[in-house]
């Protein structure tokens, strides 16, 4: 059994803070929610390691907004609806296509410097995608080019307190209301954080898996933290693998683009040969699961771990202009994006499920709310159409932080708790060895392709580990591996309860798409388990 917190500690004993927004994460997600917050609230914005490190940092291929003329949000829209395989809230995507070019917009006025031709803004087009809608900056650094924008701007709002290399434990809840939130510092010291509001923005859980695009520190904490509380979780088995990471020699699985596949790289064997018109009309912009299968089927036909992306006709100028980020990351190891075919395989990238929001962001926990890729606020569905991540983060921060400024704030002193699992010093075996093993677990059996025995396998040997939660904690590694045990355990649960393939969830023991009996979402919750939610389409 999965206890409600990580850690003992009694709230008397602890050093209080108190503010009247807490965000804990420092992406897209968090960094404009702190900034929207703190025209009127004060903020304590919480980061585990730095401003510059989260997944929006390493997201290249751009931003999705309806901006040129020819589009439209409604093209947008049934875009994204049939990207998430039916599993859309379609009020949750009617507000990110008519919302996000305004936020875009804000974005821009933060200081965000996005690509221009002639003057006006630069759109490439992406899988799935009708129309050219992708705005990107300095070619594939959109991320980069955001979180800085954001970073600095955030450095100028003086009711923002930025606690740097800070973990945030666990969320304190009573009577079902979020009172603020657990956290360690840098030297150990833990103290208590309240607030009228905590904002959960912690990103994804790329680290469930050994191959992934995400860094080091997406390890599903928020999650994690909010399962443990009593929020909702929904749709856990949806996992988005992007098709083309870096798979080379002492190289990292670096993320190559979607928009490399957008502006004309095509994809090959091993032996050369192009194969995704075999599985797919779109050929190479098909939806990212289609794609990750089609490489994963082409490698086991000609026993490969790779296959190739092959984008040398374009010119060396070309290249360089629109992808310098990786054309440079590539020729570190080697390899010259625009004379050479570049060795591809999938790895594990985002995770469509989450803390399950409604349209303001707000979960099951009064006070809670969850934005960025740790919620699950019904736009992504299955399986989330490309570059969309980035704009559900700023309409959903804003329609947030409109929620909390209509709370009243925290007027009594939270009741006296305390928490004595009377836990046990940690065995011997070293906390990264754990993490490992896990990976492995889960690229194994709750990866690309599915199954029910392997599925079974997965979750036995998942809670073979559930000792651990027994155990005395008290560093950040730890802590990651505890959220990461307990999200790799709901991932697998909620995978082996959906007996159909839809979206990035495939499973080749129910190898079609059943919207007969399985059009629902998956929810999981602490005491109540596993239950479902039909889908209500408006």
């Amino acid at each position: 059994m999965i206890p409600p917190y990580l850690i003992d500690f009694s709230l008397q004993d602890l050093p209080l803070v108190e503010t009247d927004v807490i965000v804990v994460g420092s992406g897209i997600a968090g960094l404009y929610t702190a900034i929207q917050a703190s025209r009127h609230q004060r903020v304590m914005l919480i980061s585990k390691k730095s401003l510059f490190e989260s997944n929006t940092r390493y997201a290249q291929g751009g931003i999705a907004a309806v901006i040129a003329e020819d589009d439209s949000p409604d093209y947008h829209l049934q875009d994204t609806l049939i990207a998430g395989a039916g599993l859309c809230a379609e009020e949750a995507v009617h507000a990110l296509v008519h919302e996000g070019p305004d936020g875009v917009r804000q974005l821009m006025q933060m200081g965000a410097e996005f690509d221009q031709v002639n003057g006006e803004l630069a759109l490439t087009m992406e899988g799935a995608h009708s129309h050219r809608r992708i705005l990107h900056a300095h070619g594939d650094a959109t991320g980069y080019e955001i979180v800085r924008a954001l970073a600095e701007y955030v450095k100028t709002c003086s009711n923002i307190t930025l606690w740097d290399d800070h973990f945030a434990i666990d969320l304190v809840t009573i009577d079902e209301e979020c009172r603020g939130v657990l956290v360690q510092r840098p030297d150990g010291e833990r103290v208590y954080v309240t607030g009228k509001a905590t904002v959960l923005c912690t990103g994804g859980g790329g680290q469930l898996y050994r191959y992934t695009t995400n860094p080091d520190v997406a390890t599903a904490d928020g999650v994690a933290m909010a399962y443990r509380a009593g929020a909702v979780i929904q749709d856990m088995e949806f996992i988005q693998f992007h098709p083309t990471s870096l798979c080379y020699p002492g190289a990292p699985r670096f993320l190559i683009s979607e928009a490399v596949r957008g502006e004309g790289a095509v994809l090959r064997n091993i032996k050369g040969e192009r194969f995704m018109e075999q599985y797919h009309h779109q050929s190479e912009l098909a939806p990212r699961d289609i794609v990750a299968r089609a490489i994963v089927s082409e490698m086991e036909k000609t026993k490969s771990t790779f296959v190739y992306l092959d984008i040398t006709h374009e010119s060396e100028e070309q290249v360089k202009t629109r992808f310098p980020t990786i054309y440079e990351t590539c020729l570190r190891y080697g390899l010259d994006l625009s004379s050479d075919w570049i060795p591809v395989a999938p790895a594990a990238h985002y995770m469509m499920g989450g803390v399950k929001t409604d349209l303001n962001g707000e979960t099951n926990i009064n006070r809670l709310f969850a934005c960025g890729e740790t919620s699950s606020t019904g736009v992504h569905g299955a399986n989330r159409l490309a570059s969309n991540s980035l704009s559900e983060a700023i309409v959903f921060g804003r329609r947030i932080v409109e929620r909390i400024n209509m709370l009243a704030p925290l007027t009594e002193p939270a009741p006296h708790l305390a928490v004595d699992e009377n836990r046990h010093e940690l065995p011997i075996q070293a906390v990264v060895e754990r993490r490992l093993k896990l990976q492995k677990v889960m690229v194994r059996y709750v990866g690309v392709r599915r199954d029910d025995p392997g599925l079974k396998k997965a979750m036995d040997e998942l809670h073979r580990q559930i000792g651990f939660f027994s155990c005395r904690l008290s560093r950040k590694e730890e802590y990651e591996f505890a959220n990461l045990l307990t999200c790799a355990m709901m991932v697998a649960r909620s995978a082996n309860w959906r007996e159909e393939s839809r979206g990035a969830h495939y499973r080749e023991d129910y190898p079609e798409r059943n919207d007969a009996e399985w059009s629902k979402h998956t929810l999981l919750h602490h005491k109540h388990g596993i239950t479902e939610e039909l889908i209500h389409h408006v």
